[in-house]
C-alpha cells in the first residue's frame, strides 16, 4: 500500500515537472504578444498570474472545508489538510501578489493601486498567513488548531468578496488585448488553459506532500507521548 501510494506521488511529481517545463515554453515561444495596452512582452506573466490566482481559490476551498470539517470533526487527518492547504494558499497568494504588480507596472505604469481587488486579495492572503504563523509558534494543542481552523474558514469566506468588490466598486485591472483585437486569441487561451492545468497540478502535488508531512509529524508525536508513558510507568 505504501508503495502504491508514493508511486502515484512520483507519477503525479513527475507530471507536474513535465507541465510545467510546456507552460514555460508554451508562453516563451507561442504566446503571441499582447498590445503595449495590456504590457507587451510583460504581459506573458499573465499565464502564470492568473493560474496562481485559481490554485489560491482552489487552497482557499480546500482549507476551508477542511477546516470546518475539524471544527466539527477533530482528527489528524483534518487538521493534516486544513495546515496544508493554508501553506499553499499562502505561497500561491505571493505568487500573485508578486506576479501581478511586475505586470501591472507595465499596463498601469506603477506597481501598485489601493485597488478592490487587490485590496480584498491582499487581505485574505494575510488571513491565511496569521493561520500559518499561528500554527508554528502558538503551539499545536487541540485549542489553537481550533483557532487556527476558524480563521481558514475566515480566509475562504473572504475570497468571494474579491470579485464582489470589482462588480461594486470597480477596479483597474488591465483588460488583456491581443494582436487582432479585444479579448484573447485562440492561441493565448491554449497557453491560458495549459497554465491552469499546470498550476492545478502543482497545487495538488503540494498539498498532498504537506498534508503528508503534518500527519506523519503527528503519528511521531504520538509515539513520543506513549514511550513518555511508558517510561513513566516503569
Amino acid at each position: 500500500m505504501q508503495n502504491k501510494v508514493w508511486g502515484w506521488a512520483l507519477v503525479l511529481t513527475v507530471a507536474t515537472a513535465l507541465l510545467l517545463t510546456a507552460l514555460f515554453v508554451a508562453v516563451g515561444y507561442h504566446a503571441p504578444l499582447a498590445q503595449a495596452e495590456a504590457g507587451g512582452l510583460s504581459q506573458k506573466i499573465f499565464y502564470f498570474h492568473v493560474p496562481a490566482a485559481y490554485a489560491l481559490y482552489l487552497c482557499g476551498v480546500i482549507c476551508c472545508g477542511f477546516s470546518a470539517s475539524y471544527l466539527i470533526r477533530p482528527t489528524s487527518l483534518n487538521n493534516a489538510w486544513a495546515r496544508s492547504a493554508s501553506e499553499c494558499a499562502v505561497l500561491f497568494g505571493l505568487v500573485v501578489l508578486t506576479s501581478g504588480p511586475l505586470w501591472a507596472k507595465k499596463a498601469w505604469g506603477v506597481y501598485w493601486t489601493w485597488d478592490p481587488r487587490l485590496t480584498t486579495l491582499l487581505l485574505s492572503v494575510l488571513i491565511y498567513a496569521s493561520v500559518v504563523v499561528l500554527r508554528v509558534f502558538a503551539g499545536d494543542g487541540d485549542p489553537e488548531r481550533r483557532f487556527a481552523s476558524a480563521l481558514g474558514v475566515l480566509g475562504t469566506v473572504n475570497l468571494p468578496i474579491v470579485h464582489l468588490s470589482v462588480r461594486k466598486w470597480g477596479g483597474n485591472h488591465p483588460t488583456v488585448i491581443s494582436r487582432g483585437g479585444g479579448g484573447i486569441s485562440p492561441e493565448m487561451r491554449h497557453v491560458l488553459l495549459l497554465g491552469f492545468v499546470a498550476m492545478t497540478a502543482l497545487a495538488l502535488l503540494l498539498l498532498w506532500l504537506r498534508a503528508r508531512n503534518a500527519q506523519q509529524n503527528d503519528r511521531v508525536r504520538e509515539l513520543e507521548d506513549q514511550l513518555s508513558l511508558a517510561d513513566l510507568d516503569n
